[in-house]
């Protein structure tokens, strides 16, 4: 007798698998491009979404929580909003479509459509490991996004803003960023809804920091309540150079925001600062991974967490020093405020050392509010719902405050507020 085996897939699935065929002839790519996006659809065939038996998704079943898949809407209408910081440049990305404008001096810019087209991004389109859904779906449907390049020792003396607006349906877009030699940057990458329509998003970005750099990078992720939210954000540091990354989700139905670095240059420094606002019925999930590579280099990440009614968060680290990574200092921090007993939160980090010379550590909290500090508020008039507010506010703030800069603290503190009022 022949038993034949079937594969039950999801109607995510289904409808990702179908959405492909549908616009196969619309997505940008030469021959070479082609090829690598079926490889990609190819195992996201045979994979499926991730579910809790892949250890990096444990905690975020992708094959049970992506319960629908928005369709590719080619009529929906997305306009560019007021830039972040007073005076930036700005790159938009509207539904999907890139508009270069006006880059700064000392700042190359390509579409990454045309580089789709061209064939030279063939090579982008690959999968980090066998886990990399993320990858797998950006590489099989990403139509646009920006390729960047910092020209050696340029200094840009207001942010560059990468803004990535969707307003229904679906949107995949890259951004390949080169840092130079010397160069001093701050880029702002702000996705954000503008509509209650339902989205699905995906967006990859590679950074390379060469030897000397000093960049400041502010993920700002502000989808819809109904959206999903799938990023990625690689980067290689150089030797000397300096990288702080600040993570910010205050929105989407369900978020997986990924940060896998390499740190391949010696006497580097990189910080990764978050904050995660959940309310609702969600989930936002931050996985990370650094590795240290070589002698003599720094991090320290410190993340925030605040929940509120039902939500769920997810905070997973992992910092591997080399053999050869002596004199390596590393420390993570994981801190949440729990605000709900109907609230949920999972802190997993990790360290794996291979040297021995070297100072490394890493500690998670969760928490209520502390009593003492609510009464102290309370006993001097403020109403308790407005103590709560601050006590929550000043938890976070103090990571914003580490942007130093006020055009970038005042907004992004006014977006928290914002956020707070509307859940607290």
């Amino acid at each position: 007798m022949n038993i034949q085996n079937t594969i039950t897939r999801t109607a995510a699935e289904t409808a990702m698998l179908e959405a492909y065929n549908h616009q196969l002839s619309d997505l940008p790519g030469d021959g070479a491009v082609l090829s690598a996006r079926d490889l990609l659809l190819s195992d996201l065939k045979d994979a499926g979404l991730p579910t809790r038996r892949l250890e990096a998704w444990h905690y975020t079943d992708l094959r049970a929580l992506l319960r629908n898949v928005p369709a590719f809407d080619g009529s929906a209408f997305a306009e560019a909003v007021a830039p972040l910081a007073v005076g930036s440049s700005v790159l938009t990305v509207l539904n999907g479509r890139a508009d270069i404008g006006d880059a700064p001096q000392g700042v190359v810019v390509k579409r990454y459509g045309e580089s789709l087209l061209d064939g030279t991004a063939a090579g982008d389109l690959v999968e980090r490991n066998a886990e990399d859904a993320i990858g797998r779906i950006n590489g099989t449907f990403v139509r646009d996004g920006f390729e960047i390049e910092i020209l050696e020792n340029t200094v840009l003396v207001q942010p560059l803003e990468l803004q990535i607006v969707q307003s229904a349906g679906q949107s995949h877009s890259r951004f390949p960023v080169t840092f130079g030699a010397g160069s001093k940057a701050t880029v702002i990458e702000r996705h954000l809804s503008v509509d209650g329509k339902p989205s699905l998003v995906s967006s990859v970005s590679d950074l390379i920091i060469e030897a000397g750099a000093e960049v400041t990078w502010i993920l700002l992720q502000q989808q819809g309540d109904d959206d999903t939210h799938l990023g990625q954000l690689n980067f290689e540091l150089g030797e000397n150079a300096s990288f702080k990354l600040f993570v910010i989700n205050a929105g989407g139905k369900l978020v997986r925001q990924e940060v896998h670095g390499l740190v391949t240059g010696e006497g580097s420094d990189f910080k990764l600062r978050g904050i995660n606002l959940m309310g609702g019925d969600t989930l936002t999930d931050v996985t990370f991974t650094l590795g240290h590579d070589v002698a003599n280099t720094t991090s320290t990440e410190i993340i925030r967490n605040v929940l509120f009614d039902r939500a769920r968060g997810v905070f997973q680290g992992q910092i591997r020093v080399a053999q050869d990574a002596q004199k390596t200092d590393a420390k993570m921090a994981c801190n949440t405020l729990l605000l709900s007993d109907d609230a949920d939160f999972s802190a997993k980090p990790e360290l794996e050392i291979f040297a021995d010379d070297v100072q490394c550590g890493h500690g998670a909290t969760v928490i209520d509010l502390n009593p003492t500090h609510l009464y102290y508020l309370q006993a001097r008039g403020i109403p308790e719902s407005r103590a709560r507010a601050m006590l929550v506010n000043a938890f976070v703030d103090e990571i914003v405050e580490e942007l130093e800069s006020e055009t970038l603290i005042e907004p992004l503190e006014l977006i928290i507020s914002e956020w707070l009022a509307r859940h607290a």
